[in-house]
C-alpha cells in the first residue's frame, strides 16, 4: 500500500511539474489556447494529489481510532478480569455452618428487633448496590479503560503473529515483550525537515525570479519601434477535412486578420500573400518590436480557428531601399 501510495504522489508530483512548466512557457509565447490546457491540466492533478492526500490521513485517523478503541477493549476486559466473578460483601447474611468448632458449639443471640431491621436494611442496600452496579458499573469502567488505555505498552509489529494483546499476554508478568520500547519511542525525521525546509527556501527564493520573468514575459505596454520598415513572417496553414485551395486561403485570411490585432503596436498596414501550397507570408508596417513579433507568432502557432493548425517557418526585420 505504501509502494502504491508513493508510485501514485511521484507520478502526480511530475505531472504537476510538467503541466506547471508548460503553462508558463505557453503563457511566455503568448499561446493562449494551449496554456489553458496546460493549466486546466494542472488544477486537475492538484485535486487528484489533494484527493488522495486526505483520503490517506482519513485512512490513517481512522486506523488509530480502531488501534484506540481495541486498546481501550482490552484494558476494560483485564478489570473485568481482576474483579472477583462473585463479589460477597454482605458475609454476614450467608448462611451459618453449624459445625462443631474446636469441640465447642456456636452460641447464637437472638434478638428480634434488631435481627429484623439489620435484615431489612441490608436487603436494601443490597438491592440498592445491585442497581448501582448494573448500571454505573459499565460506563464507569468504560471510562477509566479508556484513561488507561495512555498508559498502555504499544503492540507489536505485523510481523508477530496474532495482536499485540496476544503478545502480551504470552509475555511474563513484570517482563516486556520484544520491540515494544523501540516502537513506543518514535524515529527522528531530520532529513525529511531538513529536505522540507530545503524546498521552501529554494521556492521562496525562485517565486520572485520567476514572477518577473513572467511579467517582462507577458507585458502589453508599448515598445520602442525598431529602425527597419517592415516585420515579414512566414508561415504554413494545414486544415482539417477540406483541403481544397479556397478553404485554405479562407483559414490563412482569417488567422492573420486575428493575429494581427494582438500587439500592442498599430499596425494598419499589413498584407498577405500565398508563396506556394499552404504557405503564406505576411507583412506589417512598419515593423514590430521583438516582443510584439513574439506575441503575433505565438497567436499564429496557437490557432484557435476551427480546424486550422499554423507552423511559423520564420521571421525577420526589413530594412527601406
Amino acid at each position: 500500500m505504501r509502494a502504491v501510495r508513493l508510485v501514485g504522489y511521484t507520478f502526480g508530483g511530475l505531472s504537476a511539474v510538467y503541466a506547471g512548466y508548460y503553462t508558463v512557457v505557453y503563457l511566455t509565447r503568448w499561446e493562449w489556447q494551449r496554456a489553458l490546457i496546460s493549466a486546466a491540466l494542472l488544477i486537475v492533478v492538484e485535486v487528484f494529489l489533494a484527493t488522495v492526500l486526505v483520503l490517506t490521513r482519513l485512512a490513517r485517523l481512522e486506523g488509530r481510532i480502531e488501534a484506540s478503541d481495541a486498546r481501550v477493549e482490552e484494558v476494560r476486559r483485564r478489570l473485568e478480569q481482576s474483579r472477583s466473578p462473585i463479589p460477597n460483601r454482605f458475609n454476614w447474611l450467608s448462611s451459618v455452618d453449624r459445625t462443631p468448632l474446636d469441640g465447642t458449639q456456636r452460641t447464637f443471640v437472638f434478638v428480634p428487633v434488631l435481627m429484623v431491621a439489620g435484615a431489612a436494611l441490608s436487603g436494601i442496600a443490597l438491592v440498592i448496590q445491585k442497581i448501582a452496579g448494573a448500571t454505573a458499573r459499565p460506563g464507569a469502567e468504560r471510562r477509566l479503560a479508556g484513561r488507561l488505555a495512555a498508559l498502555t505498552a504499544p503492540t507489536l509489529g505485523e510481523g508477530v503473529a496474532g495482536s499485540g494483546t496476544a503478545g502480551n499476554r504470552r509475555s511474563a508478568p513484570g517482563t516486556t515483550a520484544p520491540g515494544t520500547l523501540g516502537d513506543a519511542v518514535p524515529r527522528a525525521r531530520t532529513g525529511r525537515r531538513l529536505l522540507a525546509v530545503t524546498a521552501g527556501v529554494v521556492g521562496l527564493l525562485l517565486v520572485p525570479l520567476l514572477w518577473t520573468a513572467l511579467a517582462d514575459a507577458t507585458q502589453t505596454r508599448a515598445e520602442e519601434a525598431p529602425h527597419a520598415a517592415s516585420t515579414t513572417l512566414v508561415f504554413r496553414v494545414d486544415t482539417y477535412g477540406d483541403h481544397s485551395a479556397a478553404a485554405v486561403q479562407l483559414a490563412a485570411q482569417d488567422l492573420w486578420e486575428t493575429c494581427r490585432r494582438s500587439t500592442a503596436a498599430q499596425n494598419a498596414d499589413t498584407s498577405l500573400s500565398a508563396l506556394r501550397d499552404g504557405v503564406y507570408t505576411g507583412v506589417v508596417r512598419p515593423a514590430l518590436p521583438s516582443h510584439d513579433v513574439m506575441r503575433l507568432r505565438g497567436c499564429l502557432e496557437d490557432a484557435n480557428t476551427n480546424r486550422t493548425s499554423a507552423v511559423v517557418l520564420g521571421e525577420g526585420q526589413a530594412d527601406s531601399r
